[in-house]
């Protein structure tokens, strides 16, 4: 697989959950030969969703966050003129994102959609986290507490109050719902991200089978393209998002792929994503889709 370009369509920075600015990316995507990479900070969130402004890049930085990118592509040109550096944002799904996404995401040429969040996150309109006049609305209640994050490893109340299946059903719901959003999704992230803890007491004591079909094909039927991710193996799980029978699932119903670190350390950028090509191409897929700054994408053969 050595002579696929090598790119990385999901990485972080400082702006939101990452650990590293744009430029230390841009740094250590040049080092590792990357030659497209995207930059996808979470995009910003309800107050209801995240109040205390942990891991979004908050409405009053949006401004600031493009201008650090753009400032960042100009040292790309500098240092790696084959390095395409492209602009973008990773947009959760929830209940009445819609507009939110569309009005935050406005300038993004790739947007990555993903489901974090199960259930309806209550009162989303009680303001954006960080926004101006709002940096203190109390969290909302939300209907149950059946809600909430899946990945959250500090409160797994989710995981707890439905069990692994109820976790899936509600999870694959929400994906599919996310997949049929109006919202203009380049790729669906991480897609199975319900097997995150699966190494900690919470793996399916069902055969996943029928979810994954269901998957694939609500992702063939949306016209969805889904990210190949090296997060899974970095924190241990011993196979990708998605995992080789989803994959395998998504090959078959011909949804086309990509790929992404989700890199929230610049020394993760690009991160087994050659590792990833190889295992894509055992799991039948020949090519993979490529982004370009022009909002195009470009379909590579995987050889």
């Amino acid at each position: 697989m050595s002579a696929c370009p090598l790119i990385d369509c999901h990485t972080h920075t400082s702006f939101s959950d990452g650990h590293a600015s744009f430029e230390n990316n841009v740094r250590a995507a040049a080092a590792a030969g990357c030659r497209v990479m995207v930059s996808t900070d979470h995009l910003t969130l309800p107050a209801s969703m995240d109040a205390n402004c942990e891991v979004q890049v908050v409405e009053g930085d949006l401004t600031a966050h493009r201008l650090a990118f753009e400032d960042a592509r100009k040292l790309a040109a500098q240092i790696a003129p084959e390095l395409e550096l492209i602009y973008g944002f990773e947009c959760d799904w929830y209940e009445g994102c819609e507009p939110l996404v569309e009005r935050w995401s406005a300038g993004a040429i790739v947007r990555l959609g993903s489901v974090h969040w199960i259930g309806n996150p209550g009162d989303i309109m009680a303001g954006a986290a960080g926004t101006a006049g709002t940096e203190n609305v109390a969290r909302p209640d939300t209907p149950d507490s059946r809600c909430g994050w899946i990945d959250d490893d500090t409160n797994l109340h989710v995981w707890e109050n439905l069990g692994v299946r109820g976790v899936w059903e509600r999870y694959v719901d929400d994906w599919c719902r996310a997949c049929e959003s109006s919202l203009s999704f380049d790729v669906m992230a991480h897609p199975d991200l319900v097997m995150r803890f699966s190494k900690e007491g919470f793996a399916p004591d069902f055969d996943p089978a029928p979810f994954w079909e269901q998957m694939a094909e609500c992702a063939h039927d949306t016209g969805r393209r889904v990210e190949v991710s090296t997060a899974a193996p970095r924190k241990g799980l011993g196979d990708y998002y998605p995992a080789t029978g989803l994959l395998r699932c998504f090959a078959h119903a011909e949804v086309p792929i990509t790929f992404g670190s989700d890199a929230h350390r610049a020394c993760d950028i690009c991160w087994n994503i050659r590792e990833a090509q190889a295992h894509a191409y055992d799991c039948g897929y020949r090519t993979f889709d490529i982004p370009h700054a022009t909002g195009e994408w470009e379909s590579t053969p995987l050889a």
